[in-house]
Parts: C-alpha cells; sequence; structure tokens
C-alpha cells in the first residue's frame, strides 16, 4: 500500500506539475509564479467551456468569477475620499484627494476605464482601486472609474456609449468646477480593452491619452504578436478572439470565422490599410513573418459584424490620418508577450507619422496584464515597474 500510495503520489505530482509547466521565455521575471497565475485563468477556461457545453452557463458567466474573486468595495480613507456617482445615467467611482485645494489650485483628472475584453472586469476589483488611490495621492487628482455595462449582454457599442456619456460629462465647465478641475489637465486611460475604449473617446478631446497594452483592431487577428504569442499567459490567441466575437457579435459561428482570420467581408478592404503590419512594424517585430493581407469574405457575412468590424469606434486604429492629427499626446505602453503588441506599435508609429507627440513605453520582458498585478498573492515586480513609469508619465505630462 505505501508503495502504491508512493507512486500514486509522484504520478499526480508528476501530472500536476505538466499541467502547470509552460516554455516561458528565460527574460520572463518570476515565471513559476506566472505558471501558477496561469494555470488558475486557463482552469477557469476549461471549466467555463465544459459549463457552456453542457449548458449550465455560458462561458463568459464563468470567467465573471475572476471579477468576483478581486471584488471589493471601494472606501474612503485618510488620505482619499470615494464616492458612487452617475454621469448622464453611467455608473462611476470617483476618487478625490481629502486635502482642500488651496486658493487658486486646480487638480489634474484621469478618467480610467477598466480591462477585461469588454466582457469582464470593474471598476471595483482590488487592483484598479489600488491604481486609482495611487493616482490621487502621487498626482493629487480626481480620478473617475467609469463602470462601462459588459457584453455579451450588452455588445457593442454600449460600452462604448457608456465611456463616452460619463466623459463628456463629466468634461462640462460645471462638472470639473465642482471637483476644482483644470480642464487643460485631463487625460482619458485604460488597459487592454479599457485601453480600446479611452482611444475612441477622444473625441471629447482631452489633453493626454495614456493606453496600457491596447486592443486596437479586428481586421488582422493574425499579426506577427499574435501569432508569436498566440499560446503566452494571461492572454492567449483563443481568449482574445473570444471576446472580440463576444463584443461584436451574438453569432456564435463568428468566433470559427475570426479565429481562422477569415470574418473579412467587401466592407473591409478599404481599412485593411490602416492595420497594415508590414508598414507600421519595425523589422524587429515584423521577424520572419511574411505578410499576407487576411483574406475578403466575399460570402454573407453577419450584417452586425460586416458593419462593427471596421466601425472605428471598435477598431479607433482604422481611421486616417488626418483623424489622428488633432489627438493629444499619447504614452502608449507595450508588452513583448502580448498578442496586442503589434496594435499598440502599430498606433505608436501611425500617431508619429501624423504628428502626434508619442512616448512609447515597451517592456521587453511584460506580458499582458502585468499592471494589474500587484495585489499579494499574484504580485509581480513588472507590476509595479510599470505603475511607477505610468504615474511619472502622467504628473510630467498632465
Amino acid at each position: 500500500p505505501t508503495l502504491v500510495g508512493t507512486f500514486a503520489l509522484v504520478l499526480l505530482g508528476a501530472l500536476m506539475a505538466y499541467y502547470v509547466y509552460l516554455p516561458l521565455p528565460e527574460d520572463i521575471e518570476q515565471r513559476w509564479k506566472l505558471m501558477l497565475t496561469d494555470c488558475a485563468f486557463r482552469s477557469l477556461s476549461h471549466l467555463a467551456d465544459i459549463c457552456e457545453s453542457l449548458g449550465l452557463k455560458d462561458y463568459m458567466g464563468v470567467m465573471m468569477l475572476v471579477t468576483f474573486a478581486e471584488r471589493v468595495v471601494p472606501q474612503s480613507d485618510e488620505r482619499v475620499r470615494v464616492e458612487d456617482e452617475r454621469f448622464d445615467g453611467v455608473e462611476v467611482v470617483v476618487y478625490q484627494p481629502r486635502r482642500d485645494v488651496c486658493a487658486g489650485e486646480r487638480r489634474r483628472a484621469v478618467i480610467y476605464l477598466h480591462g477585461g475584453g469588454w466582457c469582464l472586469g470593474s471598476t471595483r476589483m482590488g487592483p484598479y482601486d489600488s491604481l486609482a488611490r495611487e493616482m490621487v495621492t502621487e498626482l493629487n487628482a480626481v480620478v473617475v472609474s467609469v463602470e462601462y455595462r459588459l457584453a455579451p449582454a450588452h455588445r457593442f457599442p454600449v460600452p462604448f456609449e457608456d465611456a463616452y456619456r460619463a466623459a463628456k460629462y463629466f468634461l462640462s465647465a460645471d462638472v470639473l468646477g465642482s471637483y476644482d478641475v483644470d480642464p487643460e489637465r485631463v487625460a482619458v486611460s485604460g488597459d487592454s480593452a479599457g485601453g480600446n475604449l479611452a482611444a475612441v473617446v477622444q473625441r471629447i478631446k482631452p489633453k493626454a491619452q495614456a493606453l496600457i497594452y491596447p486592443v486596437l483592431q479586428a481586421l488582422d487577428l493574425n499579426t506577427p504578436s499574435y501569432r508569436q504569442n498566440r499560446h503566452m499567459p494571461i492572454l492567449p490567441r483563443t481568449l482574445m478572439v473570444r471576446f472580440w466575437s463576444e463584443y461584436l457579435s451574438s453569432d456564435k459561428s463568428v468566433l470559427l470565422s475570426m479565429l481562422a482570420n477569415a470574418h473579412n467581408g467587401p466592407d473591409s478592404a478599404p481599412f485593411l490599410r490602416f492595420a497594415n503590419w508590414s508598414v507600421f512594424l519595425h523589422e524587429s517585430h515584423r521577424r520572419t513573418y511574411d505578410y499576407v493581407a487576411p483574406p475578403v469574405n466575399e460570402g454573407e457575412l453577419p450584417g452586425a459584424l460586416a458593419r462593427s468590424v471596421t466601425d472605428p469606434r471598435a477598431s479607433p486604429l482604422l481611421v486616417p490620418d488626418a483623424a489622428l492629427r488633432p489627438l493629444p499626446k499619447a504614452y502608449v505602453l507595450t508588452c513583448e508577450y502580448d498578442v496586442l503588441r503589434d496594435d499598440g506599435m502599430m498606433y505608436v508609429e501611425r500617431l508619429r507619422l501624423a504628428g502626434v507627440h508619442v512616448t512609447h513605453q515597451h517592456y521587453p520582458a511584460g506580458f499582458h496584464g502585468a499592471l494589474m498585478f500587484t495585489v499579494w498573492p499574484t504580485d509581480f515586480r513588472i507590476a509595479r515597474q510599470m505603475v511607477n513609469d505610468y504615474l511619472l508619465w502622467l504628473k510630467q505630462n498632465l
């Protein structure tokens, strides 16, 4: 019995190690912690697939457990006052400095849009609450964290519309005045899908945009970074494509089309040049990949998908240079080991060609979602570096 038990224990350990282990690049720090973190995400994803296949609950409904697990109730403390508000009907959490403004002083403000693939996430997650408090205390800023509605219950363009309405409301003179905010010192910012929304709401004309590993186009889901990082934590290609499909369409066949990068119809053809990575990526990131334009499907596509995949409110990269020139100065954070790396890099290049001042912060050992891994037990050293760099840019440019 002892021998059998020992064998069973060794076998179980080997199977667990096989499941947990990922061949991560050597330059990524704290690799085993990242493997364990990703293992938890993958396990939940497998559970979500099983539940959906059995008709118990839809995939994103199960994945929302990530959001619930990190949920907090933002509370005021001795340095930060926190209030739940509604801006033009949109739920927001407003963080303000406790200390009074001096005579004639007006504060910075950051409108922040959380990530989560438009389907997951919340302003009321521990990492976002922590980041908002740091912005308040380090920048003496008012932070408006927008709780936009999520897909699949509220598909495109609802998250964009919520983000836009809340930002526009906040930027009205009366509201800015009530928070002692200087209209010349307002930034719009967000990470991942929130970076997408932040890029899109630039029409409210903030003074700065700060985009953290943003997702910016849905035309080509086979860029070099999508290929290179297709199995990387925390956002493998299959999950990112699934986020896009859930955001844009209720048709389940769309996921398969997008996974094959065969989801473009004739309406997409004029827009492909705006996401041509062979033109806008540096040679070091084009690597040995050959550019092949995404095929244009002449057959029938779901009407909503055909329209939304090229809509600049969903894919802000897909606009002509004339639409980029008036945009405010930008901070764009990208990570080497991220399927969205090339979206951010193409945006940086296109902004520069349009004459917009851009600070591009690239992390050669970074991975998607890293900025949010600041809370134990999933705290990573690179997250602290990212937060510090991000806050420094805001302090110097806002």
